[in-house]
């Protein structure tokens, strides 16, 4: 048993399904050049189908040499289908005395999360109402069109573009909630109508790229809050977080920015400076770099919507400034909403979880009222998203319930907070990893 994984990748992608392996064996496979990964007890080899993997290379990469079973069950809206590009990697199973978990995880608490995903399958809490995406989509168009029939009445004066700027900063806001659910397959049963509309919408109304989105944030599902997975919490020397990464970097005497006093400074580069000027700079040098053409001429389609609507009355320069404010507003709620369920929780190296206590150890969730629900795209339940992201977002709070109930059987914490108190543990949060630093710099 296990000399299967002797032989080379391609030959080990083309091989019939006939060998037997043990959860050791695969776990040493989780290199850049040698990958394999457990589904449904099988054995595949992903060395090379990794780079043509629909939703980027690195996303099925992190799951190298470890049971993908629930996180393939959480991305594919159709996993039938997608056994058919399976099937040439697998090259067999594991052995009949192997648990179906690896690294020790609970069989029985794995059961029973499956148990509820099957549970919300029959309470149809992944089948959309069309009426609810459709007000809302129709509710970013009205806005749209408000701020420009406000700025045709009433003209350019100083009010009028502040006003202007709120409403298309909220239209945009609430645009990037939108996308986010077709992004996540959640609306439509089939995924090319998710992908159409989503390039609509991420593309057209708000001048950015599906593609760009995808590969970076199904990281993040994958593996929230793990460093060197999921993109989001690469601060780029810029903010330290957690309690690892803070002492590390404390013990290294690396001083890249004077961390401890990164919960003031991070009100003047993060929620200002990460839309007009990072996303923006990353967005357009991914759609060119990789040749996302069909993105950059969504994205483009924006950018002439948008100049022909404003031009006439704001010029070419002024056009660009408006712009440019409007997004800046857009960061701070953007960044405000997304940390909040991130950043106050635990931020580590990769630990080998199980689905649901690894998504529940990285996420919280705001108390529920309509106002949260529309502030956060339902973001406020970020823990019922996280377990199920294709669950489109009218429903979780119909499934919160049992998962509360689930993790309180087996003593997985669930947070809750309020909104005001979310805020302030984003800043809380930043300040213990900044003095975790400091400590470790000046006394490890």
């Amino acid at each position: 048993m296990g000399k299967g994984g002797e032989k080379g990748e391609g030959a080990g992608e083309r091989q019939a399904p006939s060998r037997l392996y043990s959860w050791e064996e695969v776990q040493r496979h989780n290199l850049r050049t040698d990958k394999w990964l457990v589904i449904e007890r099988k054995v595949y080899n992903i060395t090379t189908w990794a780079a043509r993997h629909p939703g980027g290379p690195r996303v099925i990469s992190h799951y190298a040499g470890e049971d993908a079973t629930d996180a393939f069950r959480a991305f594919h809206l159709n996993p039938s289908f997608v056994q058919k590009f399976l099937k040439p990697l697998l090259i067999g199973e594991l052995a009949p005395g192997e648990p179906s978990q690896d690294r020790g995880k609970n069989p029985q608490l794995v059961d029973d999360f499956r148990a509820l995903r099957k549970t919300a399958e029959d309470m149809n809490l992944f089948k959309a109402d069309p009426l609810f995406f459709s007000l809302y989509l129709g509710h970013i168009i009205m806005m749209e069109a408000l701020a420009w029939l406000l700025v045709s009445y009433y003209g350019t004066g100083w009010i009028t573009t502040f006003i202007l700027s709120c409403i298309l900063a909220t239209s945009q806001a609430q645009a990037g909630w939108l996308q986010h659910d077709f992004g996540h397959l959640s609306v439509f049963k089939k995924s090319i109508w998710n992908h159409i509309v989503h390039k609509f919408v991420i593309g057209h109304l708000k001048g950015a790229s599906a593609n760009w989105w995808n590969h970076r944030h199904f990281q993040h599902h994958a593996k929230p809050n793990i460093f060197k997975k999921d993109p989001d919490v690469n601060m780029l020397h810029i903010l330290v977080l957690g309690d690892s990464q803070p002492v590390e970097y404390g013990k290294k005497k690396l001083k890249y920015l004077p961390y401890n006093h990164q919960h003031e400074y991070f009100f003047l580069v993060f929620p200002p400076l990460l839309i007009p000027v990072y996303f923006q700079m990353q967005i357009i040098m991914t759609m060119i770099r990789r040749r996302f053409w069909a993105d950059l001429a969504w994205a483009f389609s924006y950018y002439m919507r948008y100049f022909i609507m404003y031009i006439p009355f704001y010029g070419v320069l002024g056009s660009l400034f408006l712009l440019t404010f409007v997004r800046f507003l857009e960061s701070h709620w953007f960044v405000w909403v997304t940390q909040m369920n991130h950043i106050p929780m635990e931020i580590d190296c990769e630990k080998h979880r199980d689905w649901l206590s690894s998504q529940l150890a990285a996420t919280c969730n705001i108390e529920q009222s309509f106002f949260n629900d529309w502030f956060t795209g339902h973001l406020n339940f970020q823990i019922e998203h996280h377990l199920f992201p294709m669950m489109p977002r009218h429903n979780y709070c119909k499934i919160a319930p049992l998962v509360k109930s689930l993790c309180t059987k087996y003593g997985v914490h669930y947070e809750e907070k309020s909104l005001g108190k979310a805020f302030i543990d984003i800043v809380g949060s930043l300040k213990k990893s900044g003095d975790l630093w400091l400590d470790a710099y000046l006394h490890k």
